[in-house]
């Protein structure tokens, strides 16, 4: 330093802060670009998943819908059952000439009974349907939530790079953002 205050550098440490400002400004916008580009496709990633998890909870309640109508419709067969042995059992109590009453209302309960177990077993098959539905599309939300965590778990790894200069933490981001990358496209069937 001389008598003025003013410090002069040498060519040599010039160079070197020229570079390290460079380097460090190189590295800088990398891992901001990086970051940037992370947290859009994250955002993709996490629409999708809860537009996916959506349509998973739809195709859910439909299932238990259609299974709450099905043991409606049991129960009514059940009632409808129970009617028809009453009935049997007046035709036993009471005397011949009035059993064709009896036996005209057992008939009707015996087409009923028909009708309503065709009507319940198919709402038990549209739940079962709409339950196996549900699970198929659940498995790619699943992965679509673990592609998120590895983009998140490399966002911090870059913020972490850029605050560090540890450019080997920049590569593990790079690792978890691949991850992530390749997660997605299986839960969207491209891989």
């Amino acid at each position: 330093m001389s008598e003025t205050g003013l410090h002069v550098h040498s060519p040599h440490e010039e160079q070197l802060e020229e570079a390290a400002h460079h380097e460090g400004h190189g590295l800088s916008q990398w891992v901001a670009i990086f970051t940037a580009l992370l947290a859009a496709l994250g955002a993709i990633v996490s629409y999708q998943g809860s537009h996916l998890m959506n349509e998973v909870v739809l195709f859910k309640n439909e299932a238990v819908l259609k299974k709450a109508q099905a043991t409606d419709q049991w129960n009514y067969y059940q009632a409808a059952s129970t009617k028809q042995h009453l009935m049997e059992l007046a035709i036993q109590l009471t005397p011949p000439d009035k059993h064709a009453e009896f036996e005209k209302s057992i008939a009707k309960y015996k087409a009923q009974k028909l009708s309503i177990r065709a009507l319940a077993e198919s709402l038990e098959a549209e739940s079962k349907r709409a339950d196996a539905e549900s699970a198929r599309m659940n498995r790619p939300h699943t992965d679509m939530a673990r592609a998120l965590i590895f983009l998140q778990i490399a966002i911090s790894l870059a913020s972490i790079t850029a605050l560090t200069r540890r450019t080997w933490l920049f590569a593990i981001a790079g690792l978890s953002a691949a991850a992530g990358v390749g997660l997605w496209l299986f839960a969207l069937g491209v891989m």
